[in-house]
């Protein structure tokens, strides 16, 4: 019983999942045929936003690719994909500071930030080993009726429970992030009221992504209690 309550939890969760990814996208879609009219490039608001800030240790690069826009604080780099790089858009500057955003708060020693970065060589073996982990727990569990079985689902649900505090402290973050792009973009008069309306729509959407995954994690982890539980 519990375990068909997990599965259409995970239905309801991957639902949301793909519907967040098609709002963020279309939002996307939608901003990037308005263009700002101070006609700045995302590249060259991002590099607006890091001097108004005193930032000089951070690039910009071009990157191949769609929304694969994001900020590596170990080399300290912006990377930002073609169409936000060059784009005029709302779209296109919106995404470029929230990058900066991130940028921001790693010269300011956001603790979120801070924290999520110490937490990511842990939630990559966490989330590269829960599903062997527990597949291999029910080749176990189902064929050979093996008590290790049952066992390798709890390290599994605990590898879980890592990917999720990860997702968890990801959201803050992310939207903290946003905030601090917004801001931005109004002190600096990169962008005019009706413009920041646009943008505010393309980070909420973004946000849902974030959300969506958090959900996703809450059920999976749902999902391999079940199954212990059920053996």
């Amino acid at each position: 019983m519990y375990y068909s309550l997990s599965i259409m939890l995970l239905v309801i969760t991957s639902i949301f999942a793909m519907f967040a990814q098609f709002k963020v996208k279309n939002a996307f879609s939608t901003y990037r045929n308005v263009n700002i009219k101070n006609q700045i490039t995302g590249a060259m608001a991002a590099k607006m936003v890091l001097e108004a800030n005193g930032i000089s240790d951070v690039t910009i690069n071009q990157i191949p690719g769609s929304l694969s826009d994001h900020y590596d604080p170990r080399s300290k780099v912006i990377s930002l994909s073609q169409d936000v790089y060059a784009g005029t858009s709302i779209s296109a500057v919106s995404v470029a500071t929230h990058e900066v955003g991130h940028a921001i708060q790693h010269h300011q020693s956001f603790p979120l930030l801070t924290f999520r970065n110490a937490f990511v060589p842990l939630v990559n073996l966490a989330s590269r080993a829960v599903w062997p982990l527990t597949f291999l727990a029910i080749i176990l569990m189902y064929n050979f009726q093996s008590e290790l079985g049952s066992q390798l689902l709890s390290i599994a649900a605990i590898a879980m429970v890592v990917v999720l505090l990860f997702h968890l402290i990801t959201l803050p973050v992310e939207i903290d992030a946003s905030r601090r792009a917004l801001k931005q973009l109004e002190v600096s008069g990169i962008m005019q009221n009706e413009e920041l309306a646009g943008a505010k729509r393309v980070l909420s959407a973004a946000a849902m992504t974030y959300i969506a995954a958090l959900a996703v994690s809450v059920a999976n982890l749902v999902r391999i209690l079940a199954m212990r539980n059920d053996r």
